[in-house]
């Protein structure tokens, strides 16, 4: 039986969290806290920790985890540079999965625009839109820029050098080698992501809409379970569905 630890409990991603885990077989959840609480007073009932807070919460949870060499899942985005250099460093003391998306769907997506990416070449111009909910607080979203991620390494260039995020005013003509990121937020959208692939004569979208977050609580979940006694490392989604 697998012990998670909910942090964040009390969020949207949360809730779907504790409502998933009630039909998850073989888990249970031994814990559940919120920003504000102190995941110190409970972090030896779990066996893993689920985080779906704040990015600014992810490191000292972390860090907790290493001091009790207890695993990590981490759902929340929008980690800067430092942040992301620091969980990378911990990964190398626990077992960590952290990925932009725990959807089995998303992580279709990610697979399918690698391959096209390669399957089309350097002809198609590379554009990337994304919508959420209103209350939605990092742009663009950590889907979206695991896309970018993808279609830059695939292209084998410097994602921070090709990377336009949103037009307007003179801007010239689209260069080649850019990859457009656009984020719209308003309602209550979960999140819908294309990549669109554009040249002379067509256009291939690839899409993914989400409908409800139960679908990324399932896939988190999952990882959850999957993480428990691996080797210290820093796994993502692709390795937990045998993807890579």
């Amino acid at each position: 039986m697998t012990r998670i630890i909910i942090a964040g409990a009390k969020g949207k991603m949360g809730q779907a969290l504790s409502r998933a885990a009630e039909t998850f077989p073989g888990l249970v959840v031994a814990a559940r806290i919120d920003l504000g609480q102190d995941l110190a007073k409970v972090i030896q009932e779990g066996d893993v920790v689920v985080d779906f807070t704040a990015h600014d919460a992810t490191i000292p949870f972390a860090r907790l985890c290493a001091q009790h060499n207890k695993a990590i899942v981490i759902g929340s985005t929008g980690h800067g540079g430092a942040e992301q250099t620091e969980l990378l460093n911990i990964s190398r003391q626990i077992p960590m999965v952290w990925s932009a998306n725990f959807s089995t769907g998303v992580n279709a997506l990610f697979w399918l625009t690698g391959k096209a990416a390669e399957i089309l070449g350097p002809d198609y111009d590379l554009e990337i839109v994304e919508m959420h909910h209103r209350q939605k607080k990092d742009a663009p979203s950590g889907t979206a820029c695991t896309l970018a991620q993808i279609l830059a390494r695939a292209r084998q260039q410097p994602l921070e050098q090709v990377a336009r995020h949103g037009r307007e005013g003179m801007v010239g003509e689209r260069t080649a080698s850019e990859i457009g990121i656009h984020s719209m937020r308003g309602g209550d959208v979960v999140g819908d992501h294309t990549v669109i692939f554009a040249t002379n004569g067509e256009r291939l979208e690839l899409t993914h809409k989400a409908s409800s977050r139960d679908t990324f609580a399932g896939g988190a979940l999952r990882a959850a379970q999957w993480v428990v006694g691996k080797p210290p490392g820093l796994y993502d989604m692709q390795n937990v569905l045998g993807l890579k």
